[in-house]
C-alpha cells in the first residue's frame, strides 16, 4: 500500500539514545525524489527552468503521467543528494 510505503520511509533508522554524533559528521548520500504536479504547460516550463539554473537536465525527469485529474500531469525527478 502506498501509505504504508511512505510512512515507512519516514521512520527513523535510529532511534532515540544511539550516539549519532558519527552519522552527523560524515556526509551520506539518500535518495530524494521531486514531483512537480500541475498542467503540463506548468510542469514542463518548471522543468525547463530547473535546467537553466542547472540544478537537473530535462532528461533527467520523467515523461509526463496524467494523474487522473482532468488537465493534471506529474512528472518525477530522482535524485541522490549529500545529507549531514
Amino acid at each position: 500500500m502506498i501509505t504504508q510505503s511512505f510512512l515507512s520511509s519516514v521512520e527513523d533508522p535510529n532511534p532515540p539514545g544511539q550516539n549519532q554524533a558519527s552519522d552527523n559528521t560524515v556526509p551520506q548520500r539518500e535518495p530524494l525524489k521531486h514531483l512537480l504536479i500541475g498542467s503540463s504547460k506548468a510542469v514542463t516550463s518548471t522543468i525547463h527552468y530547473l535546467e537553466v539554473i542547472g540544478y537537473a537536465q530535462v532528461g533527467d525527469w520523467s515523461k509526463l503521467l496524467p494523474t487522473g485529474n482532468p488537465g493534471e500531469f506529474m512528472s518525477i525527478l530522482s535524485r541522490q543528494i549529500l545529507v549531514q
